[in-house]
């Protein structure tokens, strides 16, 4: 029998990396009552918005909005998606419990997302994180394409290495590893943990998967294996990446708590809110979601 971990950290990435993508516009009340409904499901980690300028990410530019206007639960870490030193300062002015800073292992897809290259990415981030950590907030890495790129494809792991090398020197406390259009097998989120955990300690890195082909909940099990214990996953599997074509959505967080409770490990998550929570959204976008749970919901089996 393997040995798996007692309790496992999930991180709701909905509100941020499941919206961004979504051609309906959700309205600021609604995804204000969609965070409330998810602070009360036991999550204890939950993505907000982004500070990102609102000609990138149109459907995010009530960012400031939604910060101020939800309701905070205690032992809830509300975080936010930040690119630069402007962007900050609204995230402070919000008063997010965390700052998160993102870039990608691909040169080109880093100069898509950020229009810039990665050498140049550097410099902005270590000022974003220097002043973060000032103000006495949390920060996260996001390094995307880590298992492939659509413009460059693989990428190899002493490039991930490098940028995330870089990361951890600005200061900070932890690192997701995304898998951005959802490529990765378990061999491959195998070999690149191995060396990876080699040189930055588990428990400062986190898994983002994304299910474009499938292999999202299997990767999540291998990473399982090799002492992972926080995933970042989306509600009803919202998500994709706007500069990634072809990405499909985030690993769904109600299929990945299915299989956790199956396993015997621990999120502290309430399966009947959570449920509520994904059939508020589903109705908000006006289309069937992804994920297996809710298609099985709908077929009434």
């Amino acid at each position: 029998m393997k040995k798996w971990p007692e309790h496992i950290t999930i991180k709701e990435v909905g509100p941020r990396d499941g919206l961004q993508n979504e051609s309906t516009a959700i309205a600021t009340e609604d995804k204000i009552a969609w965070i409330n409904k998810l602070s009360k499901t036991g999550l204890t980690y939950i993505e907000i918005t982004s500070f990102v300028h609102p000609k990138w990410i149109p459907q995010l530019a009530d960012a400031f909005s939604v910060a101020t206007s939800i309701e905070r639960v205690p032992g809830v870490t509300y975080a936010a998606l930040v690119p630069n030193q402007k962007g900050l300062e609204k995230a402070l002015e919000s008063e997010v419990d965390e700052v998160s800073v993102f870039m990608s292992a691909s040169e080109t897809h880093n100069r898509k997302n950020i229009n810039k290259s990665i050498a140049d990415t550097f410099p902005v981030l270590s000022e974003v994180v220097r002043e973060a950590k000032s103000a006495s907030k949390t920060v996260r890495g996001y390094v995307s394409t880590v298992f492939g790129c659509p413009y460059e494809g693989a990428i190899s792991v002493e490039q991930v290495m490098k940028v995330a090398e870089k990361l951890f020197e600005m200061g900070i406390d932890e690192l997701s590893l995304g898998d951005t259009i959802g490529v990765a097998t378990p061999r491959q989120v195998e070999l690149v943990l191995d060396s990876f955990l080699q040189r930055f300690p588990k428990e400062k890195v986190a898994m983002h998967f994304h299910d474009t082909r499938g292999t999202a909940l299997a990767n999540v099990l291998i990473s399982l294996e090799m002492g992972i214990t926080t995933f970042d996953s989306s509600l009803g599997g919202l998500g994709g990446c706007p500069y990634a074509p072809g990405a499909s959505g985030n690993v769904a967080t109600d299929d990945l708590l299915y299989m956790l409770e199956g396993m015997g490990i621990a999120t502290g998550i309430d399966r009947e809110r959570l449920t509520d929570a994904a059939l508020f959204i589903q109705n908000k976008i006006g289309r069937a979601l992804n994920s297996h749970h809710l298609q099985t919901i709908s077929c009434g089996s």
